[in-house]
């Protein structure tokens, strides 16, 4: 029974981009999936060169593939997750994509006529842009939530799990390349006060708006967290005492002279701060220090930096 008649229907009908080339790579045929998401015309095209009918291929990528179908005569396969597309084709169904290419699998295989001479490379592409979309949307939601797992849901800052874990590797890095680290441990001045006075919504919103304008004072380098309650911490990665310590007053400076506006009423606050730097310490060692320093700050008269040194110690067995 002779079938030749379905040929030209199915290849009209099938929802897969069907593409044939001789073995110059010169277009033979085309299916109107392909068609009409390039906007070609096969009879216009026919004949020519696959490069001067579709613009910005991966023209060496895809002639080493295509020479290895034809010389090789075995198939190739490029997924979307390899290369999202290779001929551009338009979407025609509205879509949630970054792209407004179809994502394609692409499978390459060697044809032989009946001549059993003439050899040819026909082109199956598939629309994988459903996939692509999805997992798009996979990756983002993981992105979202490994942000949400390391940042402080109030002022953005990361969060104290994962701040403290990232002063465990900043150590582990500055003894591996002998690099100077130092960490400053602060808190706002009275600000049961500030609660009492303006409530928890007032006291939230001062943690966010300084936690807004002193991330704007640190580097990239540098890791700001919450370590709880109106408590924060910075690791300097790089930074030796004398560094830490021009951080430090300049944040504490530029957060004495910051004005607050929260419910038509100017807000001002102070910090202290705690200065220590890393000689062989643990990370409990390194943050108890830190700490040492701010109770220090405190009682010293509050709105100022302090240096941790062994003689704090004594200091605070006295005043306790």
């Amino acid at each position: 029974m002779q079938l030749d008649w379905l040929l030209q229907p199915l290849l009209t009908q099938l929802n897969t981009g069907v593409l044939v080339l001789d073995a110059q790579y010169r277009v033979v045929f085309f299916n109107q999936f392909i068609a009409r998401r390039a906007d070609v015309d096969l009879a216009k095209v026919q004949g020519n060169l696959l490069e001067d009918v579709f613009a910005d291929l991966p023209l060496a990528w895809l002639r080493r593939k295509l020479d290895s179908v034809l010389h090789l005569q075995v198939p190739a396969f490029s997924s979307w997750e390899q290369r999202q597309y290779i001929i551009k084709l338009a979407h025609l169904r509205p879509l949630s994509s970054d792209s407004q290419y179809m994502a394609q699998n692409c499978s390459m295989l060697p044809l032989t006529a009946p001549d059993g001479v003439s050899r040819y490379i026909c082109l199956l592409i598939e629309d994988a842009t459903d996939a692509y979309v999805y997992q798009q949307q996979l990756q983002q939601s993981v992105m979202q939530l490994e942000h949400a797992n390391r940042t402080d849901g109030l002022t953005s800052v990361y969060n104290r799990r994962y701040w403290q874990q990232q002063l465990g590797y900043e150590i582990q890095r500055a003894e591996r390349y002998q690099h100077p680290l130092s960490l400053l441990l602060f808190d706002l001045d009275k600000f049961k006060d500030l609660n009492d006075q303006y409530g928890h919504q007032g006291g939230d919103f001062v943690l966010i708006e300084l936690s807004r304008l002193i991330g704007s004072l640190l580097r990239d380098t540098d890791l700001f967290g919450r370590y709880g309650g109106e408590e924060f911490g910075i690791i300097l990665p790089d930074t030796g005492m004398t560094g830490a310590l021009q951080v430090a007053n300049r944040i504490c400076d530029t957060v004495a002279q910051h004005k607050m506006l929260y419910n038509q009423q100017t807000l001002k606050a102070t910090i202290s701060i705690g200065v220590v730097s890393y000689f062989d310490q643990s990370v409990d060692e390194l943050i108890q220090r830190a700490d040492t320093a701010l109770y220090c700050a405190k009682r010293q008269g509050r709105n100022r930096a302090v240096a941790y040194q062994p003689e704090l110690e004594g200091y605070l067995k006295k005043v306790k």
